[in-house]
């Protein structure tokens, strides 16, 4: 039990799948949310207790989060293809496209392929 703790994260609410704050993997977010639609009250945060709101009960019944995953993939893809790292097209996938479209773009002329 003591090698457990060890390996425990330094910073208390620290969490491996959420390192900026505001992304869960989608089968992570997955659990969650069925949990807190199910009991119909949101289980954790500043909103703990509170009812889920129509439009965040839609939110946890998955749809509109496929639609942000998907955005977010087609982001990573068109990055990765421009020539960017993983890590690089992972962060510009969180920002939203009018902001990383610019830097895609920059980079293909760079690269020596076709601009968007």
């Amino acid at each position: 039990m003591a090698k457990a703790q060890d390996n425990a994260p330094a910073e208390s609410g620290t969490n491996k799948y959420r390192r900026d704050g505001r992304w869960f993997r989608p089968r992570i977010r997955a659990k969650g949310y069925a949990e807190e639609r199910k009991a119909k009250v949101h289980q954790r945060g500043e909103k703990e207790g509170q009812e889920l709101t129509e439009y965040e009960k839609g939110l946890r019944s998955g749809y509109l989060l496929s639609q942000n995953d998907n955005a977010g993939d087609f982001k990573y893809k068109q990055a990765l293809d421009a020539g960017f790292s993983k890590a690089e097209a992972g962060e510009l996938s969180h920002k939203s496209w009018k902001e990383i479209k610019p830097i895609i773009d920059k980079k293909r002329k760079n690269k020596g392929g076709k601009a968007a």
